[in-house]
């Protein structure tokens, strides 16, 4: 597998360096940092000493990448595989998801600061837009990850479901993990008046199908040395989700990126957005 480690210098950023020992091995690690050096904003500047402060401070804060490249390759854990360096001055969000689409990765790993949901939502953060625009799978750190056994993979259908076998077959993981199945459907009361009897017929009935269709996922993932267990629940998807998570003590959340697309989803969010933004633990969004 192909991975792509986005560092900061942050504290989460460190944290996303040690998450790398519950991943496998991977045949390339990118490691990247990003220098964005803010322009002078001193309109009586002469240009010429504005353009040369600009370049000083660049040049400062290269050597500074450079120093933290060389730091975090030494903080790497024993099996990251071949370590290729790259440091590069853009707008980070930019120069991640670029980078990731040139180098075919198949997974970024990066911290997250937490600017707060509202900020995050209107202004956006790089953990954010790349977890926008990125086309590959993000794992996305919030905090220490302790350990990697008990992963919450909640599912909206079919599609979401194949595209988690498909990133799940990369073997993504050091060891196999115990996979909680989760599906939340939307009460199914038809509009129209029904006597309770009937009503709960078809919660039933509505519960026993994604039953069938999650113990089918599970399946396939116990053929891939997974343990497994499956739930499905009525209610609020990212409110049951978070729950569920909580409940369980899970290490990790995977959630597809399926929602609104382009503007629209990044204002105004999806499911995949909400979970990352209130999870307690670590998210892997798939795509």
């Amino acid at each position: 597998m192909n991975t792509l480690l986005a560092v900061d210098g942050s504290d989460n950023s460190y944290e996303a360096v040690r998450a790398l020992k519950f991943l496998r091995r991977a045949d390339q690690l990118t490691l990247l940092h990003v220098v964005d050096a803010p322009r002078p904003a001193y309109p009586m500047m002469v240009p010429e000493v504005a353009q040369e402060l600009y370049a000083q401070l660049e040049r400062s804060m290269k050597e500074d990448g450079d120093r933290l490249l060389t730091r975090i390759q030494s903080l790497l854990p024993s099996h990251s595989g071949s370590v290729t360096k790259r440091l590069e001055v853009g707008s980070p969000a930019e120069v991640i998801v670029t980078t990731a689409e040139s180098r075919h990765v198949d997974l970024i790993v990066m911290g997250a600061r937490g600017l707060g949901p509202v900020k995050e939502r209107l202004f956006g953060s790089v953990s954010h837009r790349v977890t926008n625009f990125a086309s590959c799978a993000k794992l996305i750190v919030k905090g220490p990850l302790r350990d990697l056994k008990q992963v919450l993979l909640p599912l909206q259908g079919q599609s979401d479901a194949e595209t988690a076998l498909r990133f799940l077959q990369k073997q993504p993981f050091e060891q196999p993990v115990n996979v909680t199945l989760l599906t939340v459907l939307p009460p199914t009361r038809p509009p129209w008046p029904v006597d309770n009897t009937a009503a709960e017929k078809l919660e039933a009935q509505a519960l026993q199908h994604a039953r069938e269709f999650v113990e089918d996922v599970a399946t396939q993932l116990r053929a891939l040395g997974h343990t497994t267990r499956s739930t499905s629940v009525l209610g609020t998807p990212s409110t049951m989700i978070l729950h569920e998570a909580e409940k369980l003590k899970t290490d990790l959340i995977m959630v597809g990126s399926r929602g609104r697309q382009g503007i629209t989803r990044f204002v105004l969010g999806s499911v995949c957005h909400a979970v990352l933004h209130q999870a307690q633990c670590p998210v892997l969004v798939f795509e």
